[in-house]
């Protein structure tokens, strides 16, 4: 007599497809390759960031997400189309906030989110979005009388009034003042509750490390580093950091033990006043892992004087300590006025 088999488990709920798969992508100009077999994966429903110095290859593949660009090779779903190809119904299934944006200046807030929504099939209610950006106060406004937080929540609410399964924000806070950029990023983490995907452009690494699920940071065309922003480069390079001097030179090292290297320092470094001289422990943040990540390439582009928003500077570090992992450059982010 055969046995009856086993009850077999149910499946779980199918898992939505991912928002954005990209497979060896590049894009070339002439002899210069600006994507070089870049691979990107977003999930449904998350904040994703993407980083990484300016030429890094970061807007050519964004624009080519959007579909403004054609690849010349490699693999892209954007929703499961190919934005290339993609047609009218596809667009109005995504928002695009640029960088900047300063057309229909003479228009009031409400008209041009009213105007804007009747080009897509489903929008949002318009005055509910001018609710949700906080421009209610606003709303009777010329645009060019907004100021420039309040200009970048009205590019927000024409990219979110399509009502979009996935929205694009192109370095969506610069030129912001703290208190500003706060409230922006309580707005986009509303719109992932919400269930909207969100592919964030930035270059303020405490941004990313506040809203992004994930980040990858791109440098020369390809995708560096991946992951959750406090798991980028790794353990390693998460290791905190001893900074001492000692015979007139500055010293750091990485190490898993900071106590046990504190006590060693203690017995071996002439103290001064009890203390060893320049003693201070220091957690690697997203701004040092990244600025180990991209290396020369931002020392480089700050070095010509890059046009961009970031130069980079970099403290020397020498680590005396035998046996122990080398120690990365520890860097700092400094903004151009």
């Amino acid at each position: 007599m055969t046995s009856p088999s086993a009850p077999q488990p149910s499946p779980g709920p199918a898992r939505p497809a991912p928002a954005i798969s990209v497979t060896g992508l590049r894009k070339t100009y002439g002899s210069h390759a600006a994507v070089d077999g870049l691979d990107l994966h977003v999930e449904t429903g998350e904040i994703f960031a993407l980083l990484g110095p300016n030429g890094a290859g970061k807007t050519t593949t964004v624009e080519i997400l959007e579909g403004f660009r054609v690849p010349d090779s490699g693999t892209v779903r954007v929703l499961g189309e190919d934005p290339a190809s993609a047609d009218r119904a596809w667009r109005s299934r995504i928002g695009v906030v640029m960088q900047d944006s300063r057309d229909t200046p003479e228009l009031s807030v409400a008209e041009l989110v009213h105007h804007v929504a009747t080009y897509y099939p489903s929008p949002r209610d318009p005055d509910e979005v001018i609710d949700v950006v906080g421009l209610r106060a606003k709303a009777g406004t010329r645009a060019r009388q907004l100021s420039g937080g309040q200009r970048r929540r009205l590019d927000v609410a024409l990219g979110i009034v399509g009502n979009p399964e996935l929205l694009f924000l192109d370095e969506p806070t610069t030129g912001f003042d703290p208190q500003a950029r706060r409230s922006f990023w309580e707005l986009v983490l509303s719109l992932r509750e919400g269930g909207t995907t969100i592919l964030l452009t930035t270059h303020y690494l405490d941004e990313a490390a506040h809203l992004a699920d994930r980040a990858a940071v791109v440098q020369d065309g390809r995708v560096v580093a991946l992951g959750a922003p406090d798991e980028l480069g790794g353990v390693q390079a998460r290791l905190p950091v001893v900074h001492w001097e000692s015979g007139g030179q500055a010293h750091a090292e990485r190490t898993s033990h900071p106590t046990a290297l504190v006590a060693r320092l203690a017995a071996e470094v002439p103290l001064v006043d009890g203390e060893v001289p320049g003693l201070r422990v220091e957690r690697p943040s997203l701004e040092d892992v990244y600025l180990s990540l991209i290396g020369d390439t931002a020392a480089r582009a700050a070095h010509a004087g890059d046009p961009g928003d970031h130069a980079v500077t970099t403290t020397s570090n020498t680590s005396t300590a035998a046996g122990t992992a080398a120690s990365a450059p520890i860097a700092r982010l400094e903004t151009k006025p």
